[in-house]
């Protein structure tokens, strides 16, 4: 473990910081240039709290109703991920929640009191869904509308997997399929003429929209069975693939392994039609080798190859949602790789014209 550095800070700095309103009551400003904790004034957190406990269902046209949908979906994926690290150690129950919240100083009044409360909304919503609550927490103005949060618990030895376990013969199970961060950002391109140009040839907008909701979908969905099912079919180790992508995340965990191991990936689920997205992009996302970031991802796991297969189907049989052999342990020296022409699953194999998958 690295070692503990402190840094003397000037005392003006620690000072608290002031929130000019001046003349337009929307117009948040920090009296210095830079402050990471400045809080929101008692009133607006109020206020905001307040928006909180309205009623969900109080759209008006279309636009308004996508933004009840929209954004309650990102704290809900927020939320996903923050409790995925319990999960990824075989653990099932989070015992406590801190929710993390900055409100952007950009934001007009009417927008932040519609955004902000319906980020909690998703947020809660999801921990409720995980059967835990959010009990606190902190709320600070920033540049950014920000969310993040924390995820606790207390439990005994047998409640949870340590992740150093892999032997020779396990083979490598991943519980969501890749491709996230292609699919939002194609997303987003369909109102870029200059980006849409450089995959139009190799995915519809319908294609691609029905890829952001699978990514949607995918990111908000819980990592809770996946990890319960962990301890029935006795598995030696799990993380959770996120910011490092897979090949990152296979890479750290393979390092901490007990035994002299090593993974070798030899397939990768990809949501429908983002890997050729990702190819004609020049491969900027670095899909195909792993390295391609994802948002509340599946768990990977070292499951003994007998049981792997009795998972996979356990897990589509509670949840109706697919998991895949993606790869094998071997002898090794604590090292991940995908080798050199990996087999890409699409994912679903088929469109189903009512079915998201």
């Amino acid at each position: 473990m690295a070692e503990l550095q402190t840094t003397t800070i000037p005392q003006d700095v620690l000072s608290v910081p002031e929130l000019e309103l001046g003349t337009n009551p929307n117009a948040l400003a920090l009296r210095r240039p830079f402050d990471p904790v400045a809080h929101v004034p008692q009133e607006v957190l109020t206020k905001l709290l307040e928006g909180l406990q309205q009623d969900e269902n109080n759209g008006q046209n279309e636009h308004s109703h996508f933004m009840h949908m929209a954004i309650p979906r990102i704290g809900k994926i927020t939320c996903a991920n923050v409790i995925s690290d319990l999960y990824a150690m075989g653990v099932t129950e989070c015992d406590n929640m801190l929710m993390l919240l900055a409100v952007s100083t950009k934001m007009t009044e009417k927008e932040r009191d519609v955004v902000v409360p319906l980020l909690m909304r998703g947020f809660k919503d999801a921990a409720l869904e995980a059967g835990t609550t959010v009990t606190g927490g902190q709320t600070v103005v920033n540049p950014w509308c920000t969310i993040g949060g924390v995820a606790s618990t207390v439990c005994q030895p047998n409640e949870y997997i340590v992740p150093d376990n892999a032997v020779v013969g396990d083979v490598l199970v991943l519980t969501k399929p890749l491709g996230t961060q292609v699919a939002v950002n194609a997303h987003q391109w369909l109102d870029q003429p200059e980006r849409w140009n450089r995959i139009k040839l190799v995915v519809s907008e319908d294609d691609v929209h029905k890829a952001y909701q699978r990514a949607m979908d995918s990111m908000a969905r819980l990592n809770r069975i996946a990890a319960r099912l962990m301890h029935k079919y006795n598995a030696h180790g799990a993380t959770d693939i996120t910011g490092f992508g897979l090949l990152g995340h296979a890479q750290n965990l393979a390092k901490h392994q007990k035994n002299e191991v090593s993974f070798v990936i030899h397939n990768l689920p990809v949501i429908a039609k983002m890997g050729a997205v990702a190819k004609a992009c020049g491969n900027m996302f670095q899909l195909l080798q792993g390295h391609s970031a994802e948002t509340s991802g599946g768990l990977l796991i070292c499951l003994p190859r007998e049981q792997a297969a009795a998972y996979c189907k356990d897990i589509e049989k509670q949840e109706a949602y697919q998991a895949w052999i993606i790869g094998i342990v071997e002898k090794g020296s604590r090292t991940a790789r995908i080798i050199d022409k990996p087999r890409v699953i699409e994912v679903p194999a088929k469109e189903k014209d009512s079915e998201l998958w």
